[in-house]
């Protein structure tokens, strides 16, 4: 990861309502949410929610795709791993492969927490 991107990531999770509006899209991965499941679960007005999703999906951390008149948003899970290696990378004095397998629970645990 390049720190410029790894700079976009930190600087979109420092709104507190764009952390909150990812943590609820990995938890609904790999399946998603569309806008208005994220806005009443949040309790984010449609407006608001509107500008954080759509500074979430320009940084990458999220995807979106147009079912009829909604759009479903999703997690884009391999940047948060990437992200997450990003900041382990000198971790234990660099033996960071003690946390290179802590990744693997995420695709598991995902593919059981479908709405």
């Amino acid at each position: 990861m390049e720190t410029k991107t790894a700079t976009t990531v930190f600087e979109v999770l420092t709104s507190e309502a764009r952390l909150s509006v990812f943590r609820l899209l990995v938890k609904y991965a790999p399946g998603g949410l569309v806008a208005g499941e994220i806005s009443r679960m949040l309790d984010i007005p449609k407006t608001n929610l509107s500008f954080h999703l759509k500074t979430i999906v320009h940084s990458g951390l999220a995807g979106m795709e147009r079912e009829g008149r909604n759009t479903r948003y999703r997690a884009n899970i391999p940047l948060m791993l990437e992200t997450i290696a990003y900041l382990t990378a000198e971790c234990c004095s660099g033996n960071s492969d003690r946390i290179s397998t802590a990744p693997n629970f995420l695709p598991t645990c995902c593919e059981n927490k479908n709405p």
